[in-house]
């Protein structure tokens, strides 16, 4: 009964967030900071090569920096095909935000909160992608976004026949197409944020699981989850900035 209870109040622990305020309003300090703390990162390092990149042969830090910005720029011409400034920054800052954020999971499960203690703060969640807040909060802005290239592009008009006129073309089937049409226009921010905070949370709560077990079951299963998660770790970055671009370029486009 005492392993069954110091269990759960391990789990219990690592899942309490470093909460201000109450209810509705409150926020999680924890998933702030961290969050902060990794886009600062992101700007500061690529600052760093931007501003002191070589033309000759680069570094390896400038080549990681070169490959990575190769690698979305392409991406986003393949989907994207309309002219925007604004694209190819964005689909840039969500892949490594992203990205940083979820190899937090790759740290010791005890490590930042340990730390943590050390300053007198008893709870502190440092994976912010699994804090729904966070990747609801992205995917939310990338909703507003999509309204906006919609009207943009398509004028508040053709906004309302998009919801309207498709797939059913007959007038007395404008209300159906309507209701499917709102209801796929609302599922998008929805299951772009929950993906990403399912996928972490639950990557989150199997290496909570393995720290419960005896030391040499944790050395067995920890190594071969956390190579596994590194794929995860990238996958769910690829995929909420894929589904972005996606989602922006069928604002801009007619059906």
């Amino acid at each position: 009964m005492d392993n069954v209870s110091s269990a759960h109040e391990y789990i219990e622990h690592h899942l309490t967030f470093l909460t201000l305020g109450k209810g509705f309003w409150s926020i999680n300090i924890d998933s702030m900071i961290m969050v902060w703390m990794v886009g600062l990162l992101f700007i500061g390092v690529f600052r760093y090569v931007a501003t002191r990149g070589t033309k000759g042969v680069p570094g390896r830090l400038q080549c990681f920096i070169e490959i990575t910005f190769d690698f979305v720029n392409n991406l986003v011409k393949e989907i994207f095909k309309t002219e925007d400034k604004l694209i190819g920054p964005l689909a840039l800052t969500i892949f490594v935000w992203v990205f940083l954020m979820n190899s937090i999971d790759l740290l010791p499960i005890d490590f930042v909160p340990a730390l943590t203690r050390l300053f007198g703060v008893e709870h502190f969640r440092d994976l912010p992608s699994a804090d729904v807040n966070v990747p609801v909060s992205m995917a939310l802005g990338v909703f507003i976004l999509i309204i906006g290239y919609t009207l943009k592009n398509k004028g508040i008009v053709g906004f309302i026949k998009e919801l309207t006129t498709q797939p059913f073309e007959h007038p007395l089937l404008y209300p159906v197409n309507f209701i499917l049409e709102l209801i796929t226009l609302i599922s998008k921010p929805i299951s772009l944020g929950l993906r990403l905070f399912g996928n972490m949370y639950a990557g989150e709560m199997i290496f909570i699981l393995i720290a419960l077990m005896p030391w040499w079951m944790q050395w067995a299963l920890s190594v071969p989850w956390a190579l596994f998660h590194i794929l995860i770790v990238f996958l769910q970055a690829f995929i909420f900035m894929v589904l972005t671009i996606v989602y922006l370029a069928m604002a801009t486009e007619e059906h």
